[in-house]
């Protein structure tokens, strides 16, 4: 199930919060539990007992550190913290690299070895970096075990943002998980969230990700529908991944919780290093927190934080899908980031605002496009069609005057300009009026995004291949 479906706004929701809100307040933790199980076992309900294995098993090495510390028995602390690790980078490895794994051994020596067949569990990227962070916690002493397994099972399974993030770690909802308190204001702002997450999903992303594919498909695209595509992919990424997160974060509110953003107007960066601070922020901290500052940082010389980026940057592209053009990708981005931190920021800030923006919108698009297409061929075959085939043709006129209102709406919605014009006109209204017309938009988007759910077909998840 997902959230931009009809079952899930008409059925799933509306029984989970009318039962949530009847139950009292201990219970509800359990009732997000099964619910958040119901929700994942709707697509994949055999691999509901994986993700019940992550959660007793790290519940475990939680209070197994938790006694270990509180016996002074530091070495056995620590060991049962890498058990922690281990385990789920095992879990995480098996099902989604193993295949990988086979078929380029296949490639090299010819060996024969029969592929698994494995499905990838959805959202395992997600909450086994989760349960991982919160054993680490523990061991590092920022968050206490916690005693319930109900209450842990809630965290870990927790369906607003259980297959496609922000990856939550407990030490931001400890309090919350066990001590929260919903309100009828934070529900309003929760569900506000919710609709402007579902209508960038429904109204932008998918219909720019239909243009995509439409040009994905093309056997040889011109430069310039070429340059489209990724323009397009470019928007469907950022709606669908910001939409999910807004959606995620309102749905914390509605239940009483406080995730973090995840997404702060990345597109309007002027540089690289500045964009991943803005994009999948919750990633980003965790590869900072769990991996580069444990292996140094920039505290050991030049050198070692070079190695470090590349160690970081090799991991994130891998942890986005077990396939060579992902691991591309991610050293592209520790390549920039690299020259960046050497000297490049440094000459980009003599340069004009706008010129330091355009290096950077060709950046990331570059990245999109390392990253939209899998097959290595088609990689090189898309690039080459960008570069070197006839710049302009029929096709791309039909297509650009066809679409080009929805990529002028993509392209001014992806910055701030739409907040702060509706800050404006609501700063000029008194509260009532505000009040009024913020319930007025947020009415029209929902009923615009359910209609194009019930009347259009193409309804992707980016996400089911993390």
């Amino acid at each position: 199930m997902v959230f931009s479906s009809t079952v899930f706004l008409l059925l799933f929701l509306p029984l989970v919060a009318l039962v949530y809100f009847l139950c009292p307040r201990k219970a509800r933790n359990t009732v997000l539990l099964i619910a958040s199980l119901l929700f994942y076992g709707w697509g994949e309900p055999k691999y509901i007992l994986i993700m019940l294995f992550s959660t007793v098993f790290d519940y475990c090495n939680g209070r197994g550190i938790g006694y270990f510390r509180d016996q002074g028995r530091e070495k056995a602390a620590k060991a049962v913290m890498w058990v922690s690790v281990a385990g789920n980078l095992a879990i995480l490895a098996f099902f989604k690299y193993t295949d990988f794994a086979i078929d380029n051994i296949n490639s090299l020596l010819n060996a024969g070895i029969p592929a698994l067949g494995l499905a990838l569990p959805i959202g395992i990227s997600f909450y086994t970096f989760q349960t991982m962070s919160y054993t680490i916690d523990v061991y590092r002493g920022l968050v206490k075990p916690c005693r319930n397994i109900l209450d842990v099972g809630a965290y870990v399974t927790l369906f607003p943002q259980l297959i496609a993030g922000p990856i939550v770690q407990y030490k931001t909802v400890e309090h919350e998980l066990l001590n929260r308190r919903e309100s009828v204001f934070e529900a309003s702002r929760g569900m506000q969230r919710f609709v402007v997450g579902l209508a960038k999903k429904v109204l932008i992303a998918n219909q720019v990700g239909a243009l995509w594919e439409q040009i994905a498909a093309m056997s040889e695209p011109s430069a310039a529908v070429a340059w489209l595509g990724v323009l397009a992919y470019t928007f469907q990424i950022y709606f669908d991944f910001s939409g999910y997160s807004d959606m995620a974060i309102g749905l914390g509110h509605l239940f009483g919780f406080r995730f973090l953003e995840n997404f702060e107007h990345p597109y309007e960066s002027r540089s690289v290093t500045e964009f991943w601070r803005r994009w999948h922020i919750s990633l980003s901290t965790w590869f900072r927190e769990y991996v580069y500052i444990p292996l140094g940082g920039n505290r050991k010389g030049k050198a070692r934080q070079v190695l470090n980026l590349l160690i970081v940057w090799g991991l994130t592209g891998f942890w986005h899908g077990a396939s060579w053009n992902f691991l591309l990708w991610g050293l592209y981005y520790a390549l920039l980031l690299i020259l960046e931190k050497l000297f490049l920021l440094r000459w980009l800030e003599k340069l004009p605002k706008v010129v330091r923006h355009i290096y950077t919108i060709f950046c990331f698009m570059m990245g999109w496009t390392l990253f939209a297409i899998t097959d290595m061929s088609q990689l090189g075959q898309y690039f080459s069609a960008m570069f070197t085939a006839p710049l302009w043709d029929g096709a791309a006129a039909y297509l650009l005057r066809s679409n080009v209102v929805l990529l002028v709406l993509a392209a001014v919605g992806s910055t701030t300009l739409p907040v702060r014009l509706f800050n404006a006109v609501e700063s000029r209204l008194g509260d009532k009026a505000a009040v009024a017309l913020r319930s007025v938009g947020v009415a029209v988007l929902l009923l615009l995004s359910v209609a194009f759910l019930v009347g259009d077909s193409y309804n992707p998840f980016l996400y089911f291949r993390f």
